[in-house]
């Protein structure tokens, strides 16, 4: 009897044991698991940099300029197109700012406002017969003159930074 009760207290030991062993191992497998996602950029993240960087690069007013053809349009017809593309190209990646650090979102916005406020300003003082390829000009000419005009190539720095602490 007595070897009985001892081989069964052995036994519900070992298995005690086996159980606590099982189970520290898969706390510690959660642990290694948490760390490594912890560790690797979300694939969304970096995607949504990927976005705007392409965003900012479509709204940048030079790429603008050489990818909108001036042929037949006034230049208040070229005002209207330049701003409702910015506009466009913005309202489409406006959900991408969830992932983006709130400073770079502000600095995307800032390049937005302020190439809609070249394009109307310089839109209102071209004359009224000024062709879309005169406004073109006009805002180039402008850009070419005031070099913090043109925000494109800080934003995307600021882009290309942040972006990489997230590899």
């Amino acid at each position: 009897m007595l070897d009985t009760t001892m081989m069964l207290t052995v036994v519900i030991a070992v298995m005690i044991a086996a159980l606590l062993g099982w189970l520290i191992y898969l706390q510690r497998k959660g642990r290694r698991e948490e760390q490594q996602q912890q560790k690797s950029p979300s694939p969304l993240i970096l995607q949504a940099y990927e976005r705007i960087a392409l965003m900012t690069d479509r709204i940048a007013l030079p790429n603008l300029a050489a990818r909108i053809s001036p042929a037949g349009l006034s230049a208040r017809e070229m005002q209207y197109v330049l701003t409702k593309t910015i506009r466009d190209e913005f309202d489409y990646n406006v959900t991408q700012q969830v992932y983006l650090a709130p400073e770079i979102w502000n600095a995307v916005k800032g390049l937005k406002e302020k190439n809609l406020l070249i394009i109307n300003q310089i839109g209102s003082i071209v004359p009224e017969t000024a062709s879309g390829a005169d406004l073109l000009k006009a805002i180039l000419e402008f850009l070419m003159n005031d070099e913090k005009a043109n925000l494109h190539e800080l934003v995307s720095e600021a882009l290309s930074f942040e972006a990489k602490k997230h590899l």
